[in-house]
């Protein structure tokens, strides 16, 4: 801690060149992606929020945003081994996050609370200290289950702007 502030974990500049082979670092940069999605920003009581749930105040596109920037996390996960059905629980946490993050108010306040980032980012720790409980999948599958969340997120961007235009125009 420099100056009473918690620092981000791993300051590792994101790139494959710089972690090719290396999947330490590629952990690493998704720990500091997570964090400042989901808790670089000090509240005051000691509570932490990121930058997902304040691009989450966008109507439509915020949250169409934050889902993007979160599943970099997942198919990152894909790239490291990760198994089939922990990429559809990290896929889960994403598309929780975003679909209840579309509801005005409510789901803002629980993109605050519920941080799927650091959520997937944990479960993906489990699957490295055990890899032997994973079995490893291949792109294809995270590509698939990335697809699916955003046209997920696709179907609730349009739904809002349907519901918009329905209210108001």
């Amino acid at each position: 801690m420099a100056g009473g502030r918690p620092q981000p974990p791993g300051r590792v500049l994101p790139g494959k060149a710089a972690d090719q082979g290396r999947p330490e670092l590629a952990e690493k940069r998704l720990r500091r992606l997570a964090w400042v999605l989901d808790n670089s920003i000090p509240l005051p009581g000691g509570y932490r929020i990121g930058v997902d749930g304040l691009i989450g105040l966008i109507p439509g596109f915020g949250d169409a945003a934050g889902a993007l920037l979160s599943s970099y996390i997942v198919v990152e996960a894909g790239r490291l081994g990760a198994s089939k059905s922990l990429l559809l629980r990290m896929a889960f946490n994403v598309f929780v996050e975003t679909v209840i993050g579309t509801i005005p108010l409510a789901g803002d306040l629980f993109d605050f609370v519920y941080k799927a980032n650091a959520r997937n980012v944990r479960l993906l720790e489990e699957h490295v200290r055990e890899p032997q409980r994973q079995r490893k999948s291949n792109r294809a599958v995270a590509t698939a289950i990335i697809i699916g969340v955003l046209a997920a997120v696709i179907l609730v961007v349009w739904a809002v702007i349907a519901l918009l235009g329905a209210l108001f125009g």
